[in-house]
């Protein structure tokens, strides 16, 4: 053995005695202290400034008279430092006197925030749970720092960097800085799918929320990087499927990678479409007295063949438990048994309509709602306190809460009541700000350059009411309206409004005058039904044709001067559109009849309608048909110019605004008809281009017919013939607002007929 293999067996074994020998004597001091049975005489504080001594003794487990133990103090110490309110805390005795020491925590003079401009000081002092006047920690510093990195990754900055200072200040406070470096926004690189085969990337792409970022989308947010955004686009993606007949679709995992110098991510969703279904055989099945199914048939829109779609579905079920409602039968369940018929890619329903558990609607609790009063909410409530409980039902208040758009989010539970057969609802909502300004720009070939500004609150004082003033100033019109909507007015569900209006036209260019009027109104309006709504309205205006150019058509110069309109109109509406801003299938239409002369001095009675279908071409390709027209008369007096009908611009396009109809022969204004009866059909498809960049293209073609000027004072051209075009258009939504241009040609029409090769719209709104 060497010198030094020697040397460390000695010292080892000296290390061994020595460890030995201090295990031993620990033991026999514990021993000591608790075989001496100390009793404490004495239970001395020092170090406190602001905490009552009192409040510190109440920690400790050792009272005067009572034995003094290892294990009470070490409790002593637990507790103490368990409450937060201190930095060091020793205990330790002298004899029989038990001496605690004490390093108080400072407090929080100030908050404060340096760095951010992105998020407010006020959102993320909101954030914090420090406030000022509360005790400093590192833990619950540390904490907060972590809870403002979270809200600026929420926000898209994954990049940003928190880094808390502490000042001290006197008589043991500490001011608080939060130094904020919140770096570039985390932009998305790339999105991509795996295990689509039915349908492109592309798209998949144009219906998620999340976009990629592109030099165009400086206006939006959506892409940047939000977690919460990526899972609603999981259900997005499940609806879309769903909707086309996948039934067996899933999305496997929707994964956000960050690139290395944490500037962009990179997402990848992982489907699996599965077959695409059609409806099969879909029956009514009904385990309740007196109910035969053929009663409830008549209200199933689906058919054997149709392409599944569990939007459909979810709407039969709501249709069906509202239909046995009010056939008496209080406590329903309505649930789509579906058996799947792989062999021939159909999906069989079969809706069984039986009697539901007999619990009713103890109570709805509401809470979140600050600003929003209580029965703003629970009119649109189709449960009540005492109600039969249903299940489809509770989905449908949770649907038409957030249809109000007065709240962020909207939880609807259900809880057990006070008994078996009771059960209690709970509501909770987020508000969010319903105030709105917009500002607005745009260009027309017809109208020029416009403006608009628009100051909207849509739930004024929390009562679920709308005011709304806006303006719009164009090269040829000024609009200025308000309008003020009451939509449960006498506690039903009527919608009645006011309105007070200012509007001014300069019509030189078509027919050699301007237009003013200047009025008010009342409306009320109600719903038959989802799809079908009524509307009356009353209106009088102070209406007059002025600047009328000196060599202006003789029937313009008969009209100038002013004149009282009281108008009492109706409108019948009709929409069936799956999307009402790209509409691919349904139809929208509307009828309107109106009297003038329940006073004033303008006496006519005037009706006309307008509407469009929708058809899927195919899965791309969208054609539709329109038709409106008019018809006014004289109730014992002519037609004022700026009530009758004109053809042209967009109702008519390859024609200039005004461009179609009676026309004097000498000067070439446009004086209007009486009879006006127009009809377009259109295709639209995609350019091949992304569908996220929303570029579309069509061909179409319109034909129209204006006529029965009503004029004696003028030599007029007038024929009642067709005129027809076609033509081919692009539409984008583009950063700026939706943009569209038109290239037509005239095939049908006369001499004195205005034409215009190009038309074109732009707009935008902020």
């Amino acid at each position: 053995m060497t010198f030094f293999n020697r040397l460390i067996v000695k010292c080892s074994h000296r290390l061994q005695f020595f460890v030995l020998g201090l295990i031993l004597s620990l033991t026999l001091t514990q021993h000591s202290l608790a075989a001496t049975g100390l009793i404490a005489e004495e239970i001395q504080i020092k170090g406190a400034q602001r905490i009552e001594v009192e409040t510190i003794r109440s920690y400790i487990p050792i009272g005067v008279g009572q034995e003094i133990t290892n294990k009470k103090m070490d409790d002593a110490l637990k507790k103490l430092f368990s409450t937060g309110l201190f930095a060091d805390v020793i205990v330790r005795n002298e004899g029989s006197k038990v001496i605690v020491l004490v390093v108080e925590n400072p407090i929080i003079n100030r908050i404060a925030f340096e760095g951010n401009k992105r998020i407010t000081n006020e959102l993320l002092q909101d954030e914090l749970k420090l406030k000022p006047r509360v005790v400093f920690t590192r833990k619950r510093v540390q904490n907060d720092v972590q809870r403002v990195i979270d809200l600026y990754r929420r926000s898209g900055r994954f990049s940003a960097t928190v880094v808390p200072k502490v000042i001290q200040q006197s008589q043991n406070r500490v001011d608080l800085i939060f130094e904020i470096s919140e770096g570039p926004e985390t932009q998305i690189r790339r999105i991509t799918f795996v295990g689509n085969k039915r349908f492109s990337d592309s798209d998949l792409r144009s219906v998620i929320r999340t976009k990629e970022s592109a030099w165009y989308r400086f206006l939006t947010s959506e892409d940047s990087y939000d977690p919460d955004r990526l899972t609603f686009d999981r259900e997005l993606l499940r609806r879309f499927y769903l909707n086309k007949g996948f039934a067996d679709f899933r999305v496997l995992s929707a994964i956000a990678e960050l690139s290395p110098d944490r500037k962009s991510f990179f997402i990848t969703f992982t489907v699996e479409e599965g077959k695409r279904y059609r409806f099969g055989q879909i029956n009514v099945t009904a385990k309740l007295r007196d109910l035969s199914p053929n009663q409830l048939k008549s209200h199933i829109n689906a058919s054997d063949g149709d392409w599944y779609n569990a939007d459909v579905v979810e709407k039969i079920v709501l249709k069906l438990t509202e239909v046995v409602g009010e056939l008496g039968y209080g406590f329903v369940e309505v649930r789509p048994k579906v058996n799947r018929d792989n062999k021939n890619k159909k999906i069989n329903i079969n809706f069984d309509i039986r009697e539901g558990p007999r619990v009713f609607v103890e109570r709805i609790d509401i809470s979140g709602n600050v600003r929003t009063i209580d029965s703003v909410i629970r009119r649109e409530m189709p449960l009540v306190e005492g109600d039969a409980f249903n299940s489809s039902k509770m989905r449908q208040l949770r649907k038409r809460i957030r249809n109000l758009g007065f709240f962020e989010k909207v939880a609807v539970k259900k809880k057990r009541g006070s008994k078996r057969d009771k059960t209690i609802i709970d509501v909770k909502v987020s508000e969010r700000s319903t105030g709105q300004v917009t500002l607005g720009a745009g260009f027309s070939s017809t109208s020029g350059a416009l403006g608009e500004l628009g100051i909207q609150e849509k739930n004024l004082l929390g009562k679920g009411q709308n005011l709304l003033f806006k303006t719009r100033v164009g090269a040829s019109s000024t609009e200025v309206d308000i309008a003020f909507t009451e939509p449960y007015f006498l506690n039903r569900k009527l919608a009645a409004g006011v309105d007070i209006f200012k509007k001014t036209y300069d019509l030189k260019d078509e027919s050699s005058f301007e237009k003013s009027t200047l009025g008010g109104g009342l409306r009320l309006g109600y719903d038959y039904s989802d799809n079908l709504k009524q509307k009356f309205q009353y209106s009088l205006s102070h209406d007059e044709v002025t600047d009328v150019k000196d060599d202006a058509s003789l029937a313009i110069q008969e009209q100038k001067g002013s004149a009282v309109k009281s108008e009492l109109s109706q409108t019948l509406s009709f929409e069936t559109l799956d999307n009402r801003f790209s509409p691919t299938e349904g139809t929208i239409g509307r009828f309107t009849t109106s009297l003038a002369g329940l006073g004033g001095s303008v006496k006519f009675f005037k009706t006309n309608f307008r509407t469009k279908q929708y058809f899927p071409l195919s899965e791309k390709i969208t054609g539709s048909l329109g038709i409106q027209g008019g018809y006014i008369i004289g109730l014992g007096e002519d037609i004022r110019i700026v009530d009758r009908f004109f053809l042209g611009g967009s109702s008519l396009r390859g024609f200039k605004a005004s461009g179609v109809g009676p026309r004097d022969k000498a000067t070439g204004d446009s004086i209007g008809g009486k009879f006006m009866l127009a009809g377009t059909a259109q295709l639209m498809f995609p350019l091949g281009l992304p569908n996220e960049f929303g570029v579309k293209g069509r061909l179409f073609s319109d034909i129209g017919s204006l006529t029965n000027s009503e004029s004696t004072n003028a030599s007029i051209n007038e024929d009642n013939s067709l005129r027809a075009s076609v033509g081919f258009g692009i539409s984008w939504k583009s950063p700026l607002g939706p943009l569209a241009i038109d290239i037509s040609q005239p095939i049908l029409k006369k001499d004195f007929d205005k034409t215009e090769l190009i038309r074109f719209d732009i707009g935008a709104r902020f």
